[in-house]
């Protein structure tokens, strides 16, 4: 059977791609200047854009955003009357974590097994190069048939907020007929996958205080109020015996009528050790796309390292709850908030703070560029028909897009199948899936500009 020309050239652009792709992982892009100074951002930001002058992108600019962090944007004009489509990534990455427990340098691609390795390999350097993959493949067999506005945004990881205020005070700029969001994945390799759903997020910061300072854990010990212990209280309220997520006032039982996630496929993907249960109740796609779950993604209170036998006076703890489809999160953060005061047990000094917040999301998967995309991965991933599946992750943006433009049809696609292990060390990406995700999105763009003018 002969290949499509469009896979023909995104396969002879691959090395390219692995080079650019190599290049951007070089840059310690963490929105956070207590992880990486703030030049690794701008100076990956100065690279995108750089990328997208060289496609020809026109009104190539730095966007300088409310939250002190800069997204990219460009148009790239099509043919007259052509719809318009906005292409969706981010160059912001996670921090790299535990870099001894890298394989290799978190942030130096690197080819192992099969996979390309490095921070943001696939969440979401790898998503800017895959759109950049298909413009080029189009541009070679034939040229862009739409109008493409790309927008790559510098501080989605971090969730405050500053693209969605940007957006929302320059309306016009992102306005398009269909949006690829390049920011979620298959639901395994070789299985293309649009993403129906995501859940919302709000992050906040908890910190009790009982002592004006830590005491001596033998002469006071027993009597006096460890601000450790009490907060150790409050975070086990927020699980059942079970390990649901358990939150006053907020539904906790929803079920998942789509794509199921078998659980030994879950333990697989999650490396889950020999003999550990899974928490929670329901299926597995009930417990990760349908309903609420808590997190405790930090704490701080004196290291193990160093410790004295003192009662800790103070302790802090950074809470992340995911939101379903059908929640709202704003409502959901007054409702863990309450939860936390109730459970502060001894009477103890609490105090809360929203660090993030974002809504879930529902697309649409009924639309007409839904039954492009599903004719376009027909032919990338030869064999297969196009998934729905839910996502446990957050993508503030899509809500924001949604509401500034509600004749957009938004589409969820990208790199970060189970395997990818994105946020954790050893993040990588497959370039087989980098390959046909991007013949997938140039035969999506050229049968949605076929669709719009029939």
């Amino acid at each position: 059977m002969t290949a499509h020309p469009i896979a023909e050239t995104v396969a002879s652009l691959m090395p390219r791609a692995k080079a650019e792709l190599a290049e951007l992982v070089a840059f310690q892009s963490v929105a956070d200047e207590a992880v990486a100074p703030r030049s690794e951002c701008e100076a990956a930001a100065e690279w995108v854009a750089g990328a997208l002058r060289a496609e020809g992108f026109d009104d190539v600019a730095l966007l300088d955003t409310p939250d002190g962090s800069q997204s990219v944007y460009g148009i790239l004009p099509g043919p007259a009357g052509a719809p318009t489509v906005l292409l969706y990534a981010h160059y912001d990455v996670q921090p790299k974590l535990n870099e001894a427990a890298w394989l290799s340098p978190p942030f130096e691609l690197t080819e192992r097994d099969g996979r390309w390795y490095g921070r943001g390999a696939a969440d979401c350097k790898g998503g800017f190069v895959m759109h950049l993959l298909a413009l080029r493949a189009l541009k070679a067999n034939g040229g862009v048939p739409v109008t493409v506005k790309v927008i790559v945004e510098g501080s989605e990881e971090q969730g405050t907020g500053g693209l969605e205020r940007y957006a929302e005070a320059h309306p016009e700029l992102l306005t398009a007929d269909a949006i690829v969001i390049g920011d979620t994945g298959n639901f395994r390799v070789g299985l293309p996958t649009v993403t129906a759903t995501l859940r919302g997020m709000t992050m906040i910061r908890v910190q009790i205080d009982t002592l004006e300072g830590n005491l001596h854990s033998g002469q006071f010990g027993g009597a006096a109020p460890d601000a450790l212990a009490a907060l150790i209280r409050v975070l086990d309220s927020l699980r059942a015996e079970d390990g649901s997520t358990v939150i006053d006032g907020l539904p906790a039982s929803a079920e998942w009528d789509g794509l199921q996630y078998p659980e030994e496929e879950f333990r697989r993907d999650a490396r889950v050790l020999s003999g550990v249960e899974l928490p929670g109740g329901g299926t597995v796609a009930d417990r990760i796309w349908a309903r609420p779950a808590v997190t405790v993604i930090g704490i701080d209170c004196h290291p193990v390292a160093g410790a004295t036998p003192s009662i800790p006076a103070t302790a802090r703890a950074q809470i992340s709850l995911r939101v379903p489809p059908g929640q709202d999160a704003a409502e959901a953060t007054e409702l863990l908030f309450a939860h936390i005061r109730k459970h502060t047990p001894w009477n103890a000094r609490v105090s809360l703070e929203q660090v993030g917040q974002g809504q879930p999301f529902k697309a649409d998967v009924t639309s007409p560029a839904y039954t492009s995309m599903a004719a376009a991965m027909r032919v990338a991933y030869p064999g297969e028909e196009m998934q729905s599946s839910g996502m446990g992750g957050s993508i503030p943006l899509c809500n924001t897009l949604a509401a500034l433009y509600p004749q957009a049809e938004i589409l969820l696609i990208g790199l970060s199948e189970p395997e990818a292990q994105i946020h954790a060390v050893n993040e990588s990406v497959s370039p087989e899936e980098l390959e046909r995700l991007s013949v997938a999105e140039a035969l999506f763009l050229a049968d949605y500009a076929a669709s719009k003018r029939a």
